[in-house]
């Protein structure tokens, strides 16, 4: 069977790993079954995502799967894309042979945009909203990475792409294009890769649940991030649940786990 394993609140929290999870994903791959890591979180390029999991001692070396992958998938070599996003996004789109430009560029708003890319970035603010929602009521594509609302850091939650998207859907009138977990761009890109048949591991109903419903996949909810001990369980029921990764492994690994 093959893992999918989301990152944040799964393997770390912010700068800080999640005790035990680097010992989990050493048993899964131990197994010779695929390991993916697969995040909504498009800031970063996938070589840093793999740099960070290896100081944490965990190998994902051609493993790492992002939304920034999944929006380049939806847009044509050769398009111009406006990036109101981070660095990973960049890095996808240019890697696809996307021209790219930052929303807040000069000149930006005068490119001619075709499309309009939105994930995760802490420089947002109101002119970048402006320039964004103004090339796509001027007719470009809106593409967002995630419509995860929140993001999860040790100290509680902070404002998600989705909440950055939000705005610029607001504004603009026009509903994205999804390109991230649960959606079917980053699903193909996953699937394509580790199979038919698998486990996804996550913190998040909203998410990480409907991404195991997309791919076919059972559902295994860990209580380390965003879904916290103790808070109503909304939406399908998990088919495992535990504190963090290493007990939902353990569990898996030697058949005492619960389907719920």
């Amino acid at each position: 069977m093959a893992w999918v394993l989301d990152l944040d609140g799964v393997v770390w929290l912010g700068d800080q790993p999640i005790p035990g999870a680097a010992e989990a994903v050493a048993a899964l791959q131990r197994t010779g079954e695929p390991v993916a890591f697969v995040t909504n979180n498009s800031f970063s390029p996938r070589s840093t995502v793999v740099d960070r999991l290896a100081a944490h001692g965990i190998d994902a070396r051609g493993s790492v799967f992002t939304s920034a992958m999944a929006a380049a998938s939806m847009i044509e070599p050769g398009s111009r894309a406006l990036v109101c996003a981070g660095p990973g996004v960049v890095t996808e789109l240019e890697s696809r042979g996307v021209h790219t430009m930052d929303v807040s560029a000069e000149g930006a708003a005068e490119w001619g945009a075709e499309v309009v890319v939105v994930g995760f970035h802490r420089s947002f603010d109101y002119r970048r909203m402006t320039v964004a929602s103004t090339a796509v009521r001027d007719g470009a594509r809106l593409i967002g990475t995630n419509t995860d609302a929140t993001y999860p850091t040790p100290r509680g939650p902070i404002p998600g792409a989705g909440s950055i998207l939000a705005s610029i859907r607001t504004a603009s009138g026009v509903e994205p294009e999804l390109a991230g977990k649960p959606h079917l761009p980053i699903a193909r890109i996953v699937q394509a890769a580790i199979g038919p048949s698998g486990m996804v591991v996550g913190d998040r109903i909203d998410t990480d649940g409907a991404f195991a419903t997309t791919l076919g996949y059972r559902f295994g909810l860990v209580l380390s991030g965003v879904t916290l001990p103790g808070r109503p369980i909304e939406g399908p029921p998990p088919d495992l649940i535990a504190e963090d990764l290493a007990t939902l492994v353990h569990a898996a690994l030697s058949g005492e786990g619960e389907s719920h």
